[in-house]
């Protein structure tokens, strides 16, 4: 059963789209499930994200944590975006039930993603970030 706000989130999706020129752009996967999020982020001389837009290719639960994921960051500073958690975004739509817990975990490595991106265009160094996985589920066997 999902909450109100994954219901609102998947019928009504925020921040939908593509950003031409974006700052930065994070993809990543779930090969079990076949999930795949994107999300762009462009981001002024200030560090802080202007904008966010995110494409997912998933189930519902999937495009409303880009779509809270997306909400959460925009017009936050780089270090307030990279803090957001897969938990954080799970308590922002009331819960998710266990068997989607992953699609949270993808909207916090696709930001993580989109900043990796950007500090590797703009050859800076993000404190804290650690070079995303573009499967989470990668490192398991």
């Amino acid at each position: 059963m999902y909450s109100d706000k994954v219901m609102d989130h998947f019928t009504n999706p925020r921040n939908v789209g593509e950003i031409e020129n974006a700052s930065g752009v994070g993809t990543v996967g779930n090969a079990r499930c076949g999930d795949i999020m994107r999300i762009y982020l462009d981001i002024d001389e200030n560090r802080i994200i202007r904008d966010v837009k995110f494409k997912t290719f998933g189930c519902g639960a999937a495009i409303a944590t880009s779509s809270m994921a997306t909400e959460l960051i925009k017009g936050k500073t780089i270090d307030e975006a990279l803090e957001i958690t897969n938990k954080t975004v799970m308590e922002a739509l009331d819960g998710l039930p266990p068997v989607k817990i992953h699609c949270s975990l993808l909207a916090e490595e696709a930001i993580h993603a989109a900043l990796w991106d950007y500090a590797t265009k703009n050859n800076i160094e993000i404190k804290g970030l650690v070079k995303p996985k573009s499967d989470i589920h990668e490192d398991e066997e």
